[in-house]
């Protein structure tokens, strides 16, 4: 048995998907996750039972651009021709975008260093629900400056208990982000945020805070003493998951 393990091939998987029917990318009993279907096709595909190993477990309505997934198998297809092949058997709201065969201890979670996550806002009054599912649709005028003073406040090494939501496994709220800011494009407002590890809810957490100071409803003096206080209840309303993307997973330290 241990000589089988040892002669699988370890997959690395990268993969796209749109969270809108999905109850977020880990597998759960009474609900269909990315996960659930990944490993049903891939299992297909393989010729043999698989089990899914994803870097980030996004949340219900996330999406990614991408996600990294590992697998072990002993499935005989060539690696090149995954992406193509399994286009034919996963739903239109999956896709796998490249495929690499790596090294027996590579682990998409945990060999991982680092994550992009964009988040979208669209800044109007005028609701589009073409996008509902895509963007936080946000109607008052935010201060893309200010909310910019406010993100780089949170680069480097930090507590950041102020933004971890209630149910995180994590005992250890330090993580450091490496970038934040966020751009305007006429009414579309993107952050990014790249950093070693994300608590969960973090990202979203964070953005609903900076929108409270944008919107004029906090100061940045007030944000700093939240940031400061490592308290979640001082922080502002957790942002809508369908503003947010899983850009890339880094394996090589910046």
């Amino acid at each position: 048995m241990n000589k089988e393990k040892h002669t699988k091939r370890n997959l690395k998987l990268t993969v796209a998907y749109d969270g809108s029917g999905y109850h977020g990318f880990q597998r759960q009993l009474n609900s269909m996750t990315v996960q659930q279907v990944l490993e049903e096709k891939l299992s297909s595909l393989m010729g043999e039972p698989v089990t899914v190993a994803g870097a980030a477990r996004t949340d219900a309505g996330v999406h990614a651009y991408g996600q990294v997934i590992t697998i072990r198998t002993n499935g005989a297809i060539p690696t090149d021709r995954i992406p193509a092949a399994a286009r034919g058997l996963l739903p239109k709201d999956i896709a796998v975008l490249d495929a690499t065969e790596m090294p027996a201890e590579f682990h998409a979670r945990f060999s991982a260093c680092g994550k992009m996550y964009i988040y979208r806002i669209l800044n109007s009054t005028s609701p589009d629900p073409i996008l509902r599912n895509y963007v936080w649709q946000f109607d008052r005028p935010l201060d893309v400056e200010a909310m910019n003073q406010a993100l780089g406040l949170l680069v480097g090494e930090h507590n950041f208990g102020a933004f971890q939501s209630a149910g995180s496994s994590a005992k250890n709220p330090v993580r450091t982000l490496y970038s934040a800011n966020c751009i305007r494009k006429d009414d579309r407002i993107e952050f990014q945020v790249h950093g070693n590890g994300f608590l969960y809810h973090m990202v979203r957490n964070v953005v609903g805070t900076v929108v409270n100071l944008g919107a004029g409803k906090n100061s940045l003096e007030y944000f700093l003493e939240i940031f400061s206080s490592c308290d979640r209840k001082l922080a502002g309303a957790t942002a809508p998951a369908t503003g947010l993307y899983l850009k890339e997973v880094f394996y090589k330290r910046p």
